[in-house]
């Protein structure tokens, strides 16, 4: 029993707390402020490690708490360092059964929360008072105390519970779903055109639209039902649009008008909800690209090995589709007079191709503008766009297509087709999935290409075209026309730095005004003068366009080109399986007055390695025959050089200039044999 200087029982107020920290805590203050005895108590229950959880429980009714009888216990303040709301809750419901039921409590932590304040109301708590944020914290504690008993909460006392960790909502209902009170942090008061007070007394279903309505008071009716905490998610509709909210449904033990309730408070987590949808849906894009980048892979992988044009765009298409990211695929190529033929495709069902390209349509669709500008056309929202034919989009509508993307296959000027593919997913051909497509009908191309090539290096028989050009844009068409001249290509190829030249050979014009004259030649960009003689001359050329480099890309191989008097002669090999459309055409887009003049098949001599040796042998004089084998054997060509010129021709007994004339004489000869049809050089005068 506490006793004043007189001897007098006094009532006193206690203050249970964990530990004593150097703060200047609630004891302090309230033994400076009111004229009652205040007394401190250690309590492990309100600590936060487990075993000081259970190792103490609250004093019976018959035990004194803090060395105060129960009936001189004017209050109990639980204060609280750290906070620990479950240890809290069941702190306070054991001194609901052990203490007298008149005995004020309030919860006072130093960092408050709404998990403390739900715990508080939980566990009928008179007062909650979070002692940092209170300008007058001692003040609310001690107006608690002496206004208050214990068992009943005022709906003025639950709002100011609730108003201590107001988030941005909180609202009073009960089990019907009826709002008895309503409070709202100013700035969203002008959000709704039903103001709080007129929400009071209206039921969730007047507030929401039905199904968002039946989802609360489901959540409602878990809380009471299980005298546990609930969270729910929830739109709102606004003024300024629909508001995402975060909610918290505490039930309340004690019954509001006869009828269980709960404290609902609720929290604007919209800007919230809006960066975790944009990371799902970034994480979304990066595996979706994952994916595609994987399959493009896969698929670049099998165009190496592919031994046709006809299993590259097969497999091509089928593991686009086994990907099961795309619905239908499929290849065209152009068949003249700007129509396009199928060669071959797949999809998840055969309906939905040729649903597709059954459509006859009257108009330029994305097929024909990615074949025609050589640029990928892809289309999202294919059924609000508008940009289809309409029997397209009847089709599209009909299957369920919801985006398509249509890529040139290309291969640096010329355009093999055109490869479309179709997939059911909203926004699918995002900008990385177009760049991932892009770089796959890139691939394809260069692996048709290398194909074509690799059939001609490797066929026995060649189907040889002879086509006939009058006339041309070209530097050999208008400078044989001028000074009635002839030219002959020699060699044409693509060096280091990826630019095609050509080495054309003039005769009947000197080299000087055949330099002059390329200079200032509108579809050449550079020239060098090779070899310059009175009536002949070789010149090195970079054009600006080069169908010798177009039909290299169709798998053709120039054999001879020459120029008279304004009319060019081409001879090009294909393999007997060549397509001789595509050349044909190929060579129009250079020269638009081009015909096939003739077309030979042609069997190619099989020379062995001795032959070639015996051949190249042949068209050696002794004289070079010697001075190469001297060079070679000597170390003339290694580096650094074993023997010197001058060291070679004094072996040959002969000047060193004589040594060299017959040394380059020697290798031209040499390099002939692989270089040109007949070994003949580009001057045979030299």
């Amino acid at each position: 029993m506490t006793r004043d200087q007189d001897g007098a029982e006094t009532e006193t107020i206690v203050v249970a707390t964990a530990s004593h920290g150097n703060r200047r805590g609630v004891y302090e203050r309230l033994q400076e402020t009111t004229d009652l005895v205040v007394r401190t108590v250690e309590t492990p229950a309100l600590r936060t490690d487990d075993e000081a959880v259970s190792a103490r429980k609250p004093p019976t009714a018959n035990e004194p708490i803090g060395g105060v009888d129960p009936p001189n216990l004017r209050g109990l303040v639980v204060e609280l360092e750290q906070p620990r709301p479950d240890a809290l809750e069941s702190f306070l419901d054991r001194l609901q059964t052990e203490l007298d039921e008149h005995v004020p409590t309030v919860v006072a932590p130093w960092n408050g929360s709404e998990e403390l304040a739900a715990a508080a109301v939980r566990a009928d708590a008179d007062d909650y008072v979070p002692l940092e944020r209170e300008d007058d914290a001692v003040g609310r504690i001690l107006e608690a105390i002496e206004s208050r008993s214990r068992g009943y909460l005022s709906e003025s006392e639950y709002h100011r519970i609730i108003a201590d960790e107001l988030p941005d909502e909180a609202f009073l209902i009960d089990e019907d779903g009826v709002y008895l009170e309503t409070k709202m942090s100013p700035d969203y008061v002008s959000l709704y055109t039903t103001s709080p007070e007129e929400l009071t007394g209206s039921q969730l279903t007047d507030a929401f639209p039905e199904g968002i309505a039946d989802r609360l008071q489901r959540c409602l009716d878990r809380a009471i039902s299980t005298g546990e905490i609930q969270t729910i998610e929830y739109s709102a509709p606004t003024v300024e649009g629909a508001l995402r909210f975060e909610a918290r449904v505490v039930p309340i033990h004690e019954r509001i008008g006869g009828k269980r309730a709960v404290v609902w408070l609720a929290r604007d987590i919209t800007e919230r909800a809006r960066r975790e949808q944009q990371l799902r849906s970034r994480r979304a894009d990066l595996e979706r690209i994952n994916r595609i980048n994987a399959v493009v892979r896969q698929v670049i992988e099998t165009l190496v090995e592919a031994p046709t044009r006809e299993v590259i765009e097969r497999e091509v298409c089928e593991q686009l589709v086994d990907s099961e990211l795309y619905c239908a695929s499929w290849v065209v190529e152009r068949a003249g007079d700007d129509d396009y033929a199928y060669r071959t495709g797949a999809s998840e069902s055969d309906t939905s191709l040729e649903r597709v390209l059954g459509v006859d349509v009257d108009r330029e669709d994305p097929l024909e503008r990615a074949a025609k500008t050589g640029e990928i056309q892809a289309t999202n929202h294919i059924l609000e766009s508008n940009d289809l034919p309409e029997p397209l989009e009847e089709a599209a509508r009909e299957e369920e297509i919801r985006a398509g993307i249509c890529v040139p296959i290309v291969y640096e000027d010329v355009t093999y087709g055109v490869l479309s593919v179709l997939a059911r997913r909203e926004d699918a051909f995002s900008g990385s999935e177009q760049a991932s497509f892009e770089l796959l009908g890139e691939t394809m191309g260069f692996a048709i290409m290398a194909l074509k090539n690799r059939q001609l290096l490797l066929s026995d028989s060649v189907v040889e075209l002879e086509f006939r050009i009058d006339g041309g844009d070209s530097f050999s068409f208008d400078i044989s026309e001028r000074y009635d001249c002839t030219t002959s290509l020699e060699w044409a190829g693509t060096g280091t730095d990826g630019r095609t030249y050509q080495f054309v050979t003039i005769d009947g014009l000197d080299g000087e005004t055949a330099l002059e004259e390329a200079e200032s030649h509108d579809s050449i960009e550079e020239c060098r003068l090779i070899y310059g003689g009175d009536e002949t001359c070789t010149l090195e050329m970079r054009l600006t366009e080069s169908g010798v480099r177009t039909l290299a890309n169709h798998g053709a191989t120039i054999r001879d080109v020459t120029v008279e008097s304004g009319v060019g002669t081409c001879l090009v090999e294909i393999p007997r399986n060549g397509d001789v459309r595509e050349v044909a055409e190929a060579l129009s887009f250079v020269y638009e007055n081009t015909e096939l003049a003739a077309r030979r098949e042609i069997d190619r001599p099989v020379r062995t390695a001795a032959e070639r040796r015996d051949r190249i042998l042949d068209e050696l004089t002794e004289r070079q025959l010697t001075t190469l084998r001297l060079a070679y054997y000597g170390g003339f060509f290694d580096w650094p050089r074993e023997s010197t010129g001058e060291e070679i021709a004094e072996m040959m007994d002969v000047s060193p200039p004589t040594m060299h004339q017959h040394l380059r004489k020697a290798l031209k000869t040499v390099l002939g044999e692989f270089f040109t049809e007949s070994g003949r050089s580009l001057d045979d005068s030299a």
